[in-house]
């Protein structure tokens, strides 16, 4: 059986596509390989630009029918490069982009394609918003079936809470719309599994009223107390307030004197869901906690909470994600020290705290299983390249056990290549045996293992 596609091979599969496919022969091929992960540089053999279902369908059968490895893409930014694979298959949804928002009944079919951005742009020209992340230019296939963990959380829940159906091409070619009644494992199963069982083309989801939001960055002096208690304070807050919380050195940005720059200091983004006018009340305990060195806070469209990116991004990066139960003055004191002393260009200690909506749906509703987790946190550090990678490595492993509580738990959009155990800890217990009981009745021979992989349950013997 051949694993590596030939030029006839990329032909055969232009024939069974309206969309478009790209060789190393091609123009665009080298630009439509690149992935946000800094130090990978893929060479697929073809790049398969769906346009349609059926386009996702014939892509799917040809690569399971000639044993190629498929990667599937919708923004590439996965940490562990399952968005592109070597010699085989990507199957790159990016040009299926078509969003349909129902602006009377609060929801919207967006594809796969779409950006956690581009998506929220269009559903703000209705006055609405659904909860992503915190980054424009992620592809909603990754984000939405890994969870979602965003600036309205805590008042929405995750990403996935609001997902009321689904369309997925299986291993089999099927295209299948799951909802609660039809295919309900399925569809429990994407919501939270990340992408082992199908390509998913198109969300609906249940969208907000949210006209508008007060909030912004709010750039404040790192010290333990500030640390500690902006954290409380996160705590403490109606559910309306979500943020997240980066502690890490202060990069060279205009609207911070340049005295800081390089120094620790707590870079903030704060987003109040309630009503405007109640904002400043809500967020003066974040302003309080010390002279703000830049404060960028104030009533705004949701959408201006993304703010541009560079495309030409793509760092060298180490980074560690975990559950917290919370952060002291003497922890926080010695995660500070630890930023100190690394000499990597960019370090940071990100936390989200959650609790809320997200908090109010049962464990095992979705393959989201860590409703009861207080704080998220998300330990990261830029190395220099292979050389130092191993030394950066370190330096995570050492700071994320000053901030263990004992929650072994790991959000699986934030993992690396980090091995089977780590994936596990995404899914503990039984999420994971549910997990391959889908995988095994949607994908027995593991088709779409590009992915933090949860192997199907094998049948025992007899």
């Amino acid at each position: 059986m051949s694993t590596t596609t030939t030029p006839s091979a990329a032909g055969d599969l232009r024939s069974r596509m309206t969309g478009r496919v790209l060789t190393a022969a091609d123009d665009g091929y080298d630009a439509a390989r690149v992935v946000m992960l800094g130090g990978t540089d893929p060479h697929p053999s073809v790049i398969a630009r769906p346009v349609d279902d059926a386009d996702v369908a014939a892509v799917v059968g040809y690569a399971r029918d000639n044993g190629l490895a498929l990667a599937v893409r919708s923004g590439g930014h996965s940490g562990a490069a399952h968005s592109t694979v070597d010699d085989g298959i990507v199957l790159d949804l990016r040009d299926m982009k078509r969003m349909d928002i129902d602006a009377d009944a609060g929801t919207g079919w967006v594809e796969s394609g779409v950006t956690a951005g581009e998506f929220t742009a269009e559903a703000a020209k209705h006055g609405l918003a659904v909860g992503f992340g915190d980054t424009g230019s992620v592809g909603l296939g990754g984000l939405v079936t890994g969870g979602g963990v965003g600036y309205l959380a805590r008042k929405h829940g995750l990403t996935i809470d609001n997902l009321i159906a689904a369309d997925v091409v299986t291993a089999d070619g099927q295209v299948r719309r799951v909802d609660a009644d039809t295919e309900p494992e399925l569809f429990w199963a994407i919501r939270g599994g990340g992408g082992n069982f199908g390509v998913v083309t198109r969300f609906r989801l249940r969208l907000a009223e949210l006209p508008q939001v007060y909030g912004g960055m709010l750039v404040l002096p790192a010290t333990a107390e500030a640390v500690a208690g902006f954290l409380a304070a996160a705590e403490e807050a109606p559910d309306e307030l979500s943020s997240i919380a980066n502690v890490m050195n202060c990069p060279p940005l205009p609207f911070v004197d340049a005295s800081v720059h390089g120094s620790i200091v707590i870079m903030a983004v704060l987003c109040w869901a309630g009503d405007v006018e109640q904002g400043p009340a809500a967020l003066a305990p974040f302003v309080g906690l010390a002279e703000p060195l830049a404060d960028m806070v104030g009533p705004k469209a949701y959408a201006d909470l993304f703010p541009p990116e560079d495309p030409d991004y793509h760092p060298l990066a180490v980074a560690r994600t975990m559950f917290l139960d919370g952060v002291d003055v003497g922890c926080a004191k010695a995660v500070l020290d630890a930023l100190e002393s690394s000499d990597a260009a960019l370090r940071a200690v990100q936390m989200r705290v959650l609790g809320g909506a997200i908090s109010r749906v049962a464990p095992d509703a979705t393959a989201y299983n860590h409703r009861s987790g207080r704080v998220m946190a998300n330990v990261a550090a830029f190395y220099d390249g292979p050389d130092d990678k191993a030394a950066k490595q370190q330096w995570i492993e050492e700071t994320s056990a000053l901030l263990d509580t004992g929650d072994a738990g790991a959000y699986a959009n934030f993992l690396a290549d980090e091995g089977e155990e780590r994936v596990r800890a995404a899914y503990p217990g039984a999420t994971w045996e549910r997990l391959q009981a889908v995988k095994a009745t949607y994908d027995p021979e593991n088709l779409f293992r590009r992915n933090q992989n949860v192997p199907p349950r094998q049948r025992s013997a007899g």
